[in-house]
């Protein structure tokens, strides 16, 4: 990825093309989330926890399908849900940070995404007078909930830790067509460690605003279901072209 500061000097004519589609980006299996958006994100896809690479943290990930390159909320052109995520919206664009975090942190651009358009496709990022465009304005407002919650995840992970809530959780799914799915290594809220909180524990949650984010978590898991349905009907309909 080659990534630049955004300014209007620089990409005066920069156009970005922010539908859905596979050719960009979008053919991924999970992204992440913020807990200011699991409200949101547990209309539609489960919320699962899953250790970072380094194995010193956790991320929350909201999930489109059951291997990688599956998006089962893809169809075509058209995202089949009502939130897309943020991590997905706000893309070619994300925050740049100072090496040492301290400052203003800055909005940059990835010149390599797929998304960037050619010649007058997509959406400008700049007016004719250099000004952000509304599109520009809503990115704008989108990272910075972004990164306030990537900001805010290490104390909420404390938080489920201090209260032992996460819990390994492997899915094992079986089709209708008896080809078996299953998603290992994933963390979800432990139902019976909630329930089982005093008032004191459930008072410091609330008051921290972790509370509301982790029964969303929690209601999410519902939709696993509605993935599988998801899966069934695009094994049948691959079945069918074959």
């Amino acid at each position: 990825m080659t990534h630049a500061i955004l300014t209007a000097e620089a990409h005066s004519g920069l156009r970005v093309d922010p539908a859905a589609g596979a050719d960009r980006g979008d053919a991924v299996m999970s992204c992440v989330v913020v807990p200011s958006e699991f409200r949101r994100v547990q209309n539609n896809y489960p919320i699962l926890f899953r250790l970072t690479p380094e194995r010193d943290g956790y991320h929350a990930l909201a999930m489109f399908g059951f291997e990688p390159g599956e998006n089962l909320f893809l169809d075509g052109n058209h995202w089949d849900a009502r939130h897309r995520p943020l991590a997905m919206r706000i893309q070619p664009f994300l925050i740049g940070r100072q090496a040492d975090e301290q400052g203003e942190r800055q909005v940059h651009v990835d010149l390599d995404s797929p998304r960037i358009a050619r010649g007058n496709e997509g959406v400008a990022v700049f007016d004719e007078l250099g000004r952000p465009s509304p599109y520009l304005d809503a990115v704008a407002e989108q990272l910075g909930e972004l990164d306030a919650g990537w900001r805010g995840l290490d104390d909420f992970f404390v938080a489920l830790a201090r209260h032992m809530l996460l819990e390994p959780l492997t899915l094992e799914i079986t089709l209708d067509n008896g080809s078996i799915n299953r998603l290992v290594g994933y963390h979800g809220i432990d139902e019976d460690r909630l329930q089982a909180l005093d008032a004191a524990a459930l008072g410091e949650l609330h008051a921290a605003g972790h509370l509301m984010p982790v029964f969303m978590a929690l209601a999410s898991l519902a939709n696993v279901a509605e993935l599988i349905a998801r899966k069934n009907a695009r094994v049948r309909a691959g079945a069918a072209h074959g």
